[in-house]
């Protein structure tokens, strides 16, 4: 059998043509539903025991073609490959993911995980956001720039809502579910009452080490509804502030982003950002509605105390002859904006941290059109986390500009 062959059949496999029994059909055009939003399925809802001889090809052989196929498909949509030979069966799945590496190893985005994990180093993974104004949703997408059809990847989008005394952005892996019971629901924005603050939560702790030191706070539901082993809780990662700016005397917006869930230690020689590697609740699970309670990561007296990673906004020029403050967004952005802005990391001189390393743009955001921005990221930021802070951009901030 070619190798052309066999990706075929895993595509058909996938749409369900394959030798899955008529209820396995059903329930893959329910989940092909759910998950065409975004990257991939965490859990796949095949049975091992109904693949027939997929499940039983020679280690070496599967190794080969897993191989050859996360090699040879580097982008969507033609990645979706390398997702329908993680669908075929448990052990084609544990191959897969033994594969496939992290977004900091190999700049790629495949899984869903893969947007709680850190960016490349070398190059950033280029992203777009379309505000839907109507609806007061924000949808993240994978690429440089909108596509005439619509086979963009969506990877992430949050809906704003807003209460009387804050603003909270709401982040799901899908566009039509934003309920903070349902199994998408990856964490949340929420804002004070100036617009001046914004809180990051994650619906998982940045690292095992916190689940296992926090036991009964972080439950979020009671034993009898979910595994006591599923973190079920929102953890407090991060703080995004902007200085006040009530005379509007002081230029642009100045923003500091406190990333308390990635130590400072993570752009020295030799460290390394939080990286995690599965979701701690399973897809397929549907917990009941329940009030979330909220962790602070950098309050938490069991987790070691170490000094957070705060990112700054990059001071913009003024333009004598354009009469307006400019930076270089190297063509990225092509619309002024004030919410336009580039984020490096916040160094002090007793650091001794190169030159080079202060100056990189760890995170960058930008209009290009009418409800269009870009989104470039790179490590130590996950695409999650870099989502959230330019969500905090698009809120109202009367006291700010």
């Amino acid at each position: 059998m070619s190798f052309k062959s066999i990706v075929c059949e895993l595509k058909e496999m996938k749409n369900g043509i394959g030798s899955i029994s008529r209820r396995r059909e059903v329930e893959g055009r329910h989940w092909r539903n759910r998950t065409r939003s975004h990257i991939a399925p965490d859990v796949v809802p095949f049975d091992s025991n109904q693949q027939g001889q997929w499940a039983n090809i020679p280690p070496e052989l599967l190794l080969d073609i897993v191989h050859r196929v996360e090699e040879s498909e580097t982008s969507f949509p033609a990645r979706t490959a390398v997702v329908y030979c993680a669908s075929v069966c448990k052990s084609w799945r544990e191959v897969t993911k033994e594969i496939v590496k992290t977004p900091e190893e190999c700049g790629r985005l495949t899984f869903p995980i893969s947007l709680k994990q850190p960016g490349p180093r070398e190059s950033p993974i280029h992203c777009f956001i379309k505000r839907d104004r109507a609806n007061s949703v924000f949808r993240l997408y994978f690429g440089l720039t909108p596509s005439e059809d619509v086979s963009d990847k969506l990877l992430l989008a949050a809906k704003r809502i807003r209460r009387a005394t804050s603003t909270d952005f709401v982040i799901s892996l899908v566009s039509d579910d934003f309920s903070r019971a349902s199994s998408t629901y990856v964490g949340k924005l929420r804002s004070n009452f100036l617009g001046t603050k914004f809180t990051i939560y994650d619906s998982q702790p940045p690292s095992d080490v916190a689940i296992q030191h926090r036991g009964r706070l972080s439950r979020r539901f009671s034993a009898k509804q979910v595994s006591p082993t599923v973190s079920a809780c929102n953890y407090s990662i991060a703080t995004v502030s902007y200085e006040l700016n009530v005379l509007r005397t002081r230029g642009p917006r100045r923003m500091h982003c406190a990333m308390h869930s990635i130590p400072f230690s993570s752009i020295q020689e030799g460290g390394s950002a939080p990286t995690p590697t599965s979701f701690p609740q399973s897809f397929d699970e549907r917990p009941s509605k329940a009030k979330v309670p909220a962790v602070n990561i950098s309050s938490s007296v069991s987790v070691p105390s170490r000094e957070p990673l705060v990112l700054k906004n990059k001071a913009p020029r003024w333009h004598e002859q354009l009469q307006c403050w400019c930076l270089n967004f190297k063509g990225r952005v092509t619309v002024a904006s004030v919410k336009n802005f580039q984020l490096a990391a916040a160094v002090d001189p007793s650091h001794n941290i190169p030159a080079a390393v202060q100056e990189t743009t760890i995170l960058q955001f930008g209009k290009i059109g009418k409800d269009i921005f870009t989104m470039d990221y790179c490590y130590p930021l996950s695409a999650f986390q870099a989502f959230a802070i330019c969500l905090s951009s698009f809120d109202t901030k009367p006291a700010c500009e």
